[in-house]
């Protein structure tokens, strides 16, 4: 395959990286990436059978811990296939098809994540602000109303962005830096004006995930004067602690979303494989992490999981 070419999108290829200057470690660099790959499908997995097979768990906040653990087994499943494939087969060909695909789940999953988010800071509001409400704000049938419209949120924002992409034509180098595809990646190999797609993929995602955020920040300023005014400091404690499971899941989100874009900005004399090794744990962590958070941090789903692991032994 020629390395420049000037063609639409019919006929591309694209070459995916793996850890530039270190391909001849790609077998032993895949052992850590294979373990967290089965710490997130088997953490979320399990969680996400111990909230449908425990009645004592089919409550608001665990349906959307649910919703949380589904969107993490999406974003890794998403990347598994291209990024174990690298480093153990060099199976660096993606055609042009399947890298949008694969660009819109991970995108979608990712949004999906900010916006299971934000719903569980407003269920934390609720819980802590309004708790003789709780029940009759948070039915059944509105978190379902909930979960559809993230759905329909991410889809309706990230197809346009996606779509845009079959209109440039490429003839730059088809190599993309990461080992999976990246929206910016793939704009910067176009021969064509890239300012539409510039400018609805920064609206996507402003739109999206950076409305989230300051909304899951109004959100946990209005938890903590509700918490302050709460006279009891047991009571207070009580109420603070439902959150810190919540808090980590939002910390271990959007920390590695801030500091890839801080390094793809700002880090251009940092060595290629820093920004790819950040590239890939960046979505790796929050599938990783969540799961444990919960574990640790809370104590019904503590027992769920201890309750079916303990079934499973016998």
């Amino acid at each position: 395959m020629s390395n420049f070419q000037n063609t639409t999108s019919s006929s591309i290829i694209f070459l995916l990286t793996g850890v530039p200057g270190l391909e001849a470690f790609h077998i032993w660099i895949s052992i850590p990436f294979c373990f967290l790959y089965i710490t997130a499908l088997s953490g979320n997995s399990l969680i996400l059978f111990a909230i449908v097979t425990q009645p004592s768990l089919h409550e608001p906040m665990y349906y959307f811990l649910s919703m949380l653990s589904t969107t993490d087994l999406g974003l890794s499943i998403s990347t598994l296939v291209t990024m174990l494939g690298i480093f153990w087969f060099n199976a660096r060909k993606i055609s042009f098809n399947a890298c949008l695909s694969q660009m819109f789940f991970i995108k979608l999953f990712t949004v999906m994540e900010s916006s299971v988010l934000l719903a569980m800071a407003f269920d934390r509001f609720v819980a802590i602000s309004h708790p003789l409400k709780y029940a009759t704000i948070l039915t059944d049938s509105r978190i379902a109303q909930i979960g559809v419209a993230i759905v329909i949120r991410g889809t309706l924002m990230l197809t346009p962005m996606v779509a845009l992409l079959k209109r440039l034509s490429y003839c730059r180098s088809l190599v993309l830096h990461h080992s999976y595809c990246f929206h910016p990646d793939v704009m910067k190999l176009s021969c064509t004006d890239t300012k539409i797609n510039n400018a609805v993929g920064l609206t996507a995602m402003i739109s999206t995930v950076g409305v989230d955020s300051i909304l899951i920040l109004l959100s946990y300023v209005l938890i903590i004067k509700t918490v302050l005014s709460i006279a009891s400091p047991e009571e207070r404690k009580k109420a603070f602690s439902t959150c810190i499971s919540h808090i980590g899941a939002v910390g271990i989100f959007y920390i590695p979303l801030i500091s890839l874009s801080f390094v793809h900005r700002f880090g251009k004399q940092a060595p290629p494989y820093v920004h790819t090794m950040i590239a890939n744990t960046y979505l790796l962590i929050p599938p990783v992490m969540n799961p444990i958070i919960y574990s640790v941090k809370t104590k019904q789903i503590r027992r769920a999981v201890i309750k079916i692991l303990h079934s499973k032994d016998i």
